[in-house]
């Protein structure tokens, strides 16, 4: 059963500067346990914080960048190299500052790509990839997911599942084309949550007092259709990365 460990710090800047310490230690540890290490990104201004940071690190050098594997957990579906893409915010901040292996670095297609404008053939697409080296100890065809990095929007969603629609619902596709979403752009690529809970950890990282009210409501046990990001759980731990504002509701918090 996943360990949920909720850790507090004082402001963005410094969750971000935690969180890719954290990140690089989960890297390395990973390497020495199984000489590799697979690594799931998200956007947002927490997300690639925490890949600027690691970029500033100097224990980045620790890390056999190499030999490990990178995918999305959501991408906005739009074209190659555009800013708002995960992919090429990801890249400005870390990617092309390590030696990553360039085939190992698996991004989500863009809208003027092979599939062209066709989102939800490029979410086949990625899950036929992840199916390609899925971990047989997972419950669903993905890879060994060492950990798994996530946002929390405003109103609880995470990836690009939103709430009370068909894609925070899906149990049989590992990645999905999201239609209609409710925050530009409206067409996305996304895991789905049983691909998401294939991980071997799961954090949550997030800030703001907008933040609060769905963050509380996560960790006091509501339905993933509610609140998203509560069903994004990690096989063996989930950790929620908060400032002290994302925090202000939650109990008994550290």
């Amino acid at each position: 059963m996943t360990r949920h460990q909720v850790v507090v710090h004082r402001d963005g800047e410094v969750l971000a500067a935690a969180a890719a310490a954290r990140l690089i230690t989960r890297i390395v540890d990973a390497q020495a346990s199984h000489g590799t290490a697979s690594v799931v990104l998200t956007g947002g201004r927490t997300g690639i914080g925490v890949l600027d940071q690691v970029r500033l690190s100097p224990a980045r050098d620790a890390v056999d960048w190499a030999n490990v594997d990178v995918y999305w957990g959501d991408e906005r579906f739009l074209p190659d190299g555009d800013p708002d893409r995960n992919e090429t915010q990801a890249r400005s901040a870390l990617l092309d500052h390590v030696g990553v292996d360039p085939a190992r670095v698996h991004p989500m297609a863009p809208s003027d790509g092979k599939f062209g404008e066709d989102a939800d053939a490029a979410a086949a697409h990625y899950a036929e990839l992840l199916a390609t080296t899925a971990d047989p100890a997972a419950d669903f065809p993905a890879p060994r997911f060492d950990v798994v990095l996530l946002g929390v929007g405003e109103e609880g969603h995470t990836a690009s599942l939103f709430p009370a629609t068909p894609y925070v619902r899906e149990a049989q596709r590992a990645v999905v084309g999201v239609h209609d979403c409710p925050k530009p752009p409206p067409t996305r690529i996304s895991l789905t949550l049983p691909t998401i809970r294939s991980a071997v950890e799961v954090w949550l990282m997030t800030t703001g007092a907008a933040k609060a009210e769905p963050v509380a409501e996560a960790l006091g046990g509501a339905e993933a259709d509610a609140i998203p990001a509560a069903g994004a759980l990690g096989r063996e731990r989930t950790v929620w990365l908060l400032d002290t504002a994302a925090a202000a509701q939650v109990p008994h918090r550290n």
